[in-house]
C-alpha cells in the first residue's frame, strides 16, 4: 500500500486560487464517497419492493446486497495498490466511471441475474474509489491543519451518508420506483467524472516493479463467493446436499491456493507474516462478526418493518433515522473523546454489549409491535453501540503492528467489514427462510412465520456481536511495546485502503487515545 509516502511530501503555501481548488477536489471526492455509502443503506430500504418486482425469494433476496460486498471487500486492497502504480486521478475515474455505468444497469435491470451482475459491477467501482479518494485527500492537503479539517470533512460524510441512505431510500421507492434508488447515482457520477480533470491533479505513477497482485484478489474473492453461494442455496438443496459440499471445498481450496499465492509472491497483496500480530488478528475476527450482526440488522429490520408493521418505504426510512442520526453524529468526534476518557478496551466491549442488546430487544419485537415500544429503543441502542465498538475495533487492530504495515492493517480491518457483511447476512438469510418454513409447516399464519424467521436471524445476529465482544474481552492483550492498547504509542490507522461504507463509520480526525492526540495524517 503506497498511501503512507504520500507523508512526506511538502509544498509551499497554496495560493488564494489553488486554495479554492483543493477545497472544490474535496467536495469532489466527498461527493464520490457518497454514491458508495449511501449504496450500503439505500438498497435496504427498497429490498422488499424489488424482491415482489423482480421475483427474488427471502433467500436469494440477499445477493442483492452481497454481490456488492463481495466484489468491494474482495478488491478494496487491490484498488489501494491500483492508485499507486497507475495514478491515483486515472485509477479513480475508473472507479467513477465504472460505479456510474452500474448503477444503469441496476437501475434499468428487468431480471434477478442483470440485477446482481450489474451490483457485483458497482462493488468493484467502489473498491476503486475508496482508497483513490482517501490517498488524493492526503496528497492534496499537506498541511496539517488543513487536513485535519478535510479529514474531518471525509469522515462526516461517509457516517452521515448512512442517515442520508434511508430516508432518501424511502423517499425515492416512495414516490419514483426502486430503480431510482440507483439512477439518483447518474447525474453525481458524470457531474463528477466531468470535473476530475480540472480539479484533480495528475500524481506521480510509481514503478511497477513490485508487481499487481491480481491473482491474489481474484483468488480470495472467488473463494467466498463460492463459500456464500453454497450457503446461500443450502436451504434450498440441503446443507449436506452434493452442490453445498461441493461448493465449500471449492471455496476451501481457492482460500488455500490464496494462502499459497501469497506466501510466494514478491509483493503479495496481503503478506501473511502481518497475522502474527494477535491483536490485528483478533480485531479482524471480532470486525466480521460484529459487521454479520449490523447487516442483519439492517437487512431484517426493514423487512420486519415493511412486511410485519406494514410501513411504507419513508416511513421505513425515518423508522432508521434513529440509529443512524446518533451514529453519524457520535463518529465525528464525541466516540473518540470517551474513548479518550475510559480507554479502548472498555469501550469496545461496551459498544459489543449495547450493539447485543438492541439485538436481542429486536428478536423479542411481536407482530403487532409499535415503533415506540418495539422499535425505536433497540434503534438508539444500536447508534451508541455501533459509533464505539467500530471505532475501538479499528484501534485495536492496529496494535503492536509496526508503523510500516499500518496501512495494511486499516486496509484488512476495513476489508473485513465488507466481507462479514455479505457472509453473515448469507448465513442469517438462510437461517431466517428456514425457520420460517418450518413455522408456515407447523400451521402459523403467514405473517407470524415471517416474523419467526425475522427472529432467528435477530438472535443469531446477537450471538455473533456477543461472541465479538467475548473473543475482544479475552484474547486482545497489551501492544508489543507494554502499554495497554491504545497507549501511550499506539500504531495508528493510515488512509491507504480505508473505506467508509455502509453503516460502519471512519475514525474521526481529532480522535485521540488516552491523552495522546492521534496525529491526522494517521487517520
Amino acid at each position: 500500500m503506497g498511501g503512507s509516502r504520500a507523508f512526506e511530501s511538502k509544498e509551499a503555501p497554496a495560493s488564494g486560487r489553488d486554495d479554492r481548488r483543493r477545497w472544490l477536489a474535496l467536495l469532489l471526492v466527498c461527493a464520490a464517497q457518497l454514491m458508495i455509502v449511501l449504496d450500503g443503506t439505500i438498497v435496504n430500504v427498497a429490498l422488499p419492493v424489488i424482491q415482489s418486482s423482480l421475483g427474488f425469494s427471502e433467500v436469494s433476496l440477499s445477493w442483492v446486497v452481497n454481490a456488492y460486498l463481495l466484489t468491494f471487500g474482495g478488491f478494496l486492497l487491490l484498488g489501494g495498490r491500483a492508485g499507486d502504480l497507475f495514478g491515483r486521478r486515472r485509477v479513480f475515474m475508473v472507479g467513477l466511471a465504472l460505479f456510474t455505468l452500474a448503477s444503469l444497469f441496476c437501475g434499468l435491470a428487468g431480471s434477478q441475474a442483470m440485477l446482481v451482475a450489474a451490483r457485483a459491477v458497482q462493488g468493484l467501482g467502489g473498491a476503486i474509489i475508496a482508497p483513490a479518494a482517501l490517498s488524493i485527500i492526503i496528497t492534496t492537503f499537506t498541511e496539517p491543519a488543513d487536513r485535519a479539517r478535510a479529514m474531518g470533512i471525509w469522515g462526516f460524510v461517509a457516517s452521515g451518508g448512512g442517515t442520508i441512505g434511508v430516508l432518501l431510500g424511502g423517499v425515492l421507492v416512495g414516490t419514483l420506483g426502486w430503480p431510482w434508488i440507483f439512477l439518483v447515482n447518474l447525474p453525481i457520477g458524470i457531474v463528477a467524472l466531468a470535473l476530475c480533470r480540472p480539479l484533480l491533479d495528475a500524481d506521480r505513477i510509481e514503478s511497477a516493479e513490485g508487481g499487481f497482485d491480481l491473482t491474489g484478489a481474484l483468488l480470495v474473492t472467488a473463494s467466498l463467493v463460492a463459500a456464500v453461494y453454497a450457503i446461500v442455496g443450502a436451504n434450498t438443496v440441503g446443507w449436506l446436499s452434493a452442490q453445498t459440499i461441493i461448493l465449500l471445498v471449492v471455496a476451501a481450496l481457492l482460500m488455500g491456493l490464496f494462502v499459497a499465492v501469497e506466501a510466494r509472491t514478491r509483493v503479495p497483496l496481503v503478506p501473511l507474516g502481518i497475522f502474527r500480530s494477535r491483536n490485528l488478528t483478533v480485531s479482524n475476527v471480532a470486525m466480521v462478526l460484529t459487521v454479520a450482526g449490523i447487516f442483519g440488522w439492517f437487512f431484517f429490520g426493514a423487512l420486519y418493518l415493511q412486511r410485519v408493521l406494514d410501513y411504507g418505504s419513508l416511513q421505513t426510512g425515518l423508522a432508521f433515522l434513529p440509529a443512524t442520526l446518533v451514529l453519524g453524529a457520535l463518529s465525528y468526534s464525541a466516540a473518540a473523546k470517551i474513548v479518550n476518557r475510559f480507554g479502548v478496551k472498555p469501550m469496545l466491549v461496551s459498544g459489543m454489549v449495547l450493539l447485543t442488546v438492541s439485538l436481542l430487544l429486536f428478536a423479542r419485537a411481536p407482530v403487532g409491535g409499535s415503533f415506540l415500544v418495539d422499535v425505536l429503543p433497540g434503534m438508539l441502542l444500536l447508534g451508541f453501540g455501533a459509533s464505539f465498538a467500530f471505532l475501538t475495533v479499528i484501534l485495536a487492530s492496529v496494535s503492536g503492528v509496526p508503523e510500516r504495515d499500518a496501512g495494511l492493517a486499516s486496509g484488512l480491518v476495513n476489508t473485513a467489514q465488507q466481507l462479514g457483511g455479505a457472509l453473515g447476512l448469507a448465513i442469517l438469510a438462510s437461517v431466517a427462510a428456514s425457520r420460517t418454513e418450518g413455522l408456515a409447516s407447523a400451521g402459523s399464519g403467514p405473517v407470524a412465520s415471517l416474523n419467526g424467521g425475522y427472529h432467528a436471524a435477530f438472535l443469531l445476529s446477537a450471538i455473533f456481536v456477543a461472541l465479538a465482544g467475548v473473543l475482544a474481552a479475552v484474547l486482545l492483550r497489551l501492544a508489543e511495546d507494554g502499554n495497554e492498547v491504545g497507549g501511550k504509542t499506539p500504531t495508528t490507522p493510515s488512509v491507504s485502503g480505508v473505506s467508509g461504507t455502509g453503516p460502519t463509520p471512519n475514525m474521526p480526525a481529532d480522535a485521540s487515545v488516552n491523552g495522546r492526540e492521534i496525529p491526522e495524517e494517521r487517520v
